[in-house]
């Protein structure tokens, strides 16, 4: 059982990149819809993200097995950060449920646009917004150095940069 709620570390940066590609879909009709279910379907995607990495999501899957193998090698990098952003997805997510759920559907709206913007970040150009709030907050010893030894090895980042052709 504890297999299952374990988030994987390292992470293949590939399938976090399409999750968050298949998370913009998700939420892009979602603000069309505005319905209180579709917000909810996004937040249960995170929350089992933060639980268990890809392990019982449906987006994780999809990701892990069909889209990131078709980029060629996994592209390793450290998972708290990784979930760190999963963590704030479901912030959003959540966010706007309520929102939806006590009648403020264009609120709920206006917090899905934010997480569409950094979940296209993350999905086209690779800059995880989540990441990096996780490296600023380390930095500043909220999170404890311990939680991630790899984010603060500059020599591990840089060796699994795919290489220029």
């Amino acid at each position: 059982m504890s297999e299952i709620f374990k988030f994987p570390n390292p992470v293949n940066e590939y399938a976090a990149r399409s999750t968050a590609g298949l998370v913009v879909v998700l939420a892009v009709v979602s603000i069309i819809v505005n319905s209180p279910w579709l917000y909810g379907v996004l937040a249960l995607g995170f929350l089992l993200r933060v639980l268990s990495g890809p392990t019982l999501s449906p987006f994780g899957q999809l990701s892990v097995r069909y889209i990131a193998p078709r980029f060629g090698p996994a592209k390793l990098v450290p998972g708290p950060p990784k979930r760190f952003a999963q963590a704030v997805g479901l912030t959003f997510s959540l966010t706007a449920l309520i929102l939806s759920l006590a009648g403020v559907g264009l609120g709920a709206q206006i917090v899905i646009g934010l997480l569409v913007v950094a979940a296209t970040l993350e999905s086209v150009f690779g800059v995880c917004l989540g990441c990096i709030t996780f490296g600023w907050l380390q930095r500043r010893g909220v999170i404890p150095d311990s939680v991630c030894e790899a984010c603060n090895d500059v020599s591990y980042l840089y060796a699994n940069k795919p290489a220029a052709n």
